[in-house]
């Protein structure tokens, strides 16, 4: 039985006490694990253990201390700075000329700024400590590069269900405060918990303990799903900033791929996690005229009306304003002829920088610019027309393409229109370009 303070959450009275015990984490933790044999051989290496809140970062960091003969020392970076750190250093050098080595393990190692962090660089690089850090936050944005290029980054995913409700059931039998209750948790309230801890342990098992002495003060027996929630109420869903970052990429992508199915649950999950609907809506703006353009301009319409429509309704209303819009940008044809032709643009102006406007296009508005030629054979299209065949750019750019229209929705009519105007030699094939993608 778990011998730590009865007082102490259910998440920490039954951290896992030997390898078999820990649960998910089986890429690295498994049997052919590169954590679990180190930890077997009583080693461990520098390394960044990278994942999401509850699973197992902590636990795992228990473990080394278990496994590994060395000096383990656990800091958190939310509450310990420089002068702890430069404390266990000093403590370290000192071990390491007896020939034992120094574990230091931090976490939420992200809080560190850039001057800690440089503490730690040049006696990890020495072989003074092992570093083991714990982060819920991106390496490679938290973490200064020289520190970061001496860890291994180990990255930890999300426990399934299943491994929650697998940690929960070890819990209800191991911990002597809640066994000792005899209150039995039905399988679909224990289901139930792992659904809404989104993969958290830590959150699976003190929800747990609050339904199960909830249970104990009302006189219930049994907990299952149907009490479930007048016992613990629910969680909202956790949305960290680099979720932001995958969700909206996730969004994008699946408009861009014409799958209204996945990016309406992307859009949901961000909406649902407390999303801006503002920032959701200034994306489709930019994908309208990025990704779908000349190939149906009317995209561009309906995305500037779902965002008008998000400051005109707001939440919640305004969620079917902006599933509207992805749905028609989903299924809109795709076409990248416009940001194609943008990026040829700035391409062209930056090697161009010194070419003159041509002096027919000048506006005169002195005398002495109509005396120069400017504006010198400018004919007017409406009185010509509608229409005059001739190059309007620098002769030094008379055969260069900038826009290329695609075969594909509204285009087609687009591209139809300008090579009866211009004629096939300047519209005919498609985009061969070096930047075609």
């Amino acid at each position: 039985m778990d011998q730590r303070p009865s007082d102490a959450p259910l998440a920490e009275r039954v951290r896992p006490k030997d390898l078999d015990d820990l649960v998910g984490q089986s890429h690295v933790m498994g049997k052919d694990g590169i954590l679990r044999k180190a930890l077997e051989k009583g080693t461990i290496f520098s390394c960044i253990l990278y994942g999401p809140p509850g699973c197992g970062k902590s636990s795992i960091g228990e473990l080394i201390r278990k496994y590994v003969n060395a000096e383990f020392y656990m800091l958190s970076g939310a509450f310990h700075g420089a002068n702890e750190i430069k404390q266990i250093l000093t403590r370290a050098q000192e071990m390491k000329k007896y020939g034992k080595q120094t574990v230091l393990f931090i976490d939420e190692i992200h809080r560190l700024n850039k001057s800690q962090q440089d503490v730690l660089l040049s006696k990890v690089e020495d072989g003074t400590i092992i570093l083991v850090g714990a982060t819920t936050e991106n390496p490679s944005f938290e973490i200064i590069p020289p520190l970061l290029s001496r860890c291994r980054v180990i990255f930890l995913k999300p426990l399934s269900n299943d491994e929650l409700v697998q940690i929960m059931k070890r819990a209800l039998l191991v911990d002597e405060k809640i066994s000792s209750y005899n209150i039995t948790v039905i399988d679909n309230a224990l289901k139930a918990i792992a659904q809404m801890s989104q993969g958290d342990a830590r959150f699976a098992l003190n929800t747990l303990e609050m339904a199960v002495e909830n249970a104990r003060i009302f006189n219930l027996s049994v907990v299952d799903v149907e009490n479930l929630q007048k016992l613990i109420g629910s969680k909202a869903a956790s949305y960290s900033k680099e979720d932001h970052y995958d969700f909206a990429s996730a969004f994008i992508k699946s408009l861009r791929g014409s799958d209204p199915d996945a990016a309406l649950y992307y859009m949901i999950r961000m909406i649902e996690s407390g999303e801006d609907p503002r920032f959701i809506a200034r994306r489709m703006v930019i994908l309208a005229s990025e990704d779908i353009g000349l190939a149906d301009p009317m995209a561009l319409l309906v995305a500037i009306a779902a965002a008008q429509a998000v400051e005109y309704v707001g939440l919640p209303e305004c969620v079917l304003n902006l599933a509207q819009a992805a749905i028609y940008l989903a299924a809109a044809p795709k076409s990248n002829s416009v940001y194609l032709a943008v990026e040829r643009a700035k391409r062209i102006v930056k090697q161009t920088a010194n070419v003159q406007v041509p002096l027919f296009l000048r506006n005169p508005v002195t005398k002495l610019m109509k005396e120069a030629g400017y504006g010198e054979g400018y004919i007017y299209p409406h009185e010509a027309g509608g229409f005059v065949k001739r190059n309007y750019l620098p002769d030094e750019l008379k055969k260069v393409k900038i826009y290329i229209p695609k075969e594909i929705g509204k285009e087609v009519k687009i591209k139809k229109r300008l090579m009866e105007l211009w004629g096939e030699e300047k519209y005919k094939g498609e985009d061969q370009s070096e930047d075609s993608r």
